[in-house]
């Protein structure tokens, strides 16, 4: 439990510094969507070209682990979509729901958490995670957000405007480009490397903080939001690591070390960047930055009792 406290509250810590500079006017009512911007644009894509331009594919390699938290998260995230459309909703809006559901604070989270739980062992398994759900499912997210978006009838014209948006999209480009550098046998010259990883880790506690401003907003909950905010929740905190374990340790049959880290870390809070692209792309973020702060808090009960359950070291 101590762990998992001294992780989760820096990350209360970054919004409610957020919340407290909006509600005292230190920071002004477009600064939510200007830092967000920031973040999208600039921080998060160094941050994603720098992780899988160090990735070492010897030590990520891992098949098994792959399958289980990448179809884990994908189910999740395409039953949310396919559920939320039926209510109706917009294709958009949908996808970030399916984001709240399935994207794991792996990079923010994960890392330290891991680390203290299971040891230095499950810090490649993080990293494969982070890949997986910071590249591979958020670009999935934007795909789809983009389709959703256009409005052309002709599928050749609705093919090439999303194909337009995506290949100017820098969180697409970035991961595109760091993957090629070790793909290729080159390594980041030590100026890029300094410069990516000062812009790269601005954008964690810029996300929460632009968190912390958009909670400071005065705005009404209605009963639906709530009920929403809690199925996600619940989608995220219980769904997502069950059929993560199910994958891993019994369709898998994945090393004990191995199924729980997939587990724990498909078992951490929803990440920030479903809120990033709620506001990029100026869609209500009410019921997401409600299962963002849900999810935290009540990560810290749900990880403690799975850690209390395989034991301190899995």
């Amino acid at each position: 439990m101590l762990a998992t406290l001294t992780v989760v509250l820096p990350i209360f810590a970054l919004i409610f510094a957020g919340w407290l500079a909006r509600r005292i006017g230190a920071l002004g009512p477009n600064a939510t969507s200007e830092l967000n911007r920031f973040v999208v644009s600039l921080a998060l894509p160094a941050l994603l070209l720098d992780i899988t331009a160090h990735a070492r594919w010897v030590d990520v390699w891992q098949p098994g682990f792959i399958a289980a938290f990448t179809l884990g998260a994908f189910i999740v995230f395409v039953l949310t979509i396919l559920y939320r459309l039926r209510r109706p909703r917009h294709l958009a809006d949908a996808t970030i729901d399916g984001l709240n559901a399935a994207y794991a604070n792996t990079g923010f989270v994960g890392f330290p958490l891991a680390a203290a739980a299971l040891g230095p062992a499950a810090l490649a398994p993080t990293l494969i995670a982070t890949i997986i759900t910071v590249c591979v499912l958020f670009a999935a997210a934007i795909i789809l957000i983009e389709t959703g978006l256009q409005t052309e009838k002709r599928r050749s014209k609705l093919f090439i405007k999303v194909g337009g948006s995506l290949i100017r999209n820098p969180l697409l480009i970035a991961p595109v480009i760091g993957a090629i550098i070790p793909i290729c046998g080159l390594t980041v010259p030590a100026p890029v490397e300094t410069f990516l990883k000062l812009l790269g880790g601005a954008a964690s506690p810029c996300a929460l903080v632009a968190l912390g401003l958009f909670l400071a907003a005065k705005r009404d909950s209605s009963e639906r939001d709530i009920k929403s905010a809690a199925l996600l929740t619940s989608f995220k905190l219980i769904l997502q690591p069950a059929i993560t374990w199910v994958l891993a340790a019994l369709i898998f049959d994945l090393p004990p070390n191995l199924v729980h880290a997939a587990v724990l870390l498909a078992a951490l809070p929803t990440g920030t960047g479903s809120f990033m692209l709620a506001e990029f792309y100026k869609r209500e973020a009410g019921v997401t930055s409600n299962v963002i702060l849900t999810s935290t808090v009540l990560s810290v009960v749900t990880v403690s009792l799975y850690l209390a359950l395989v034991g301190p070291s899995g």
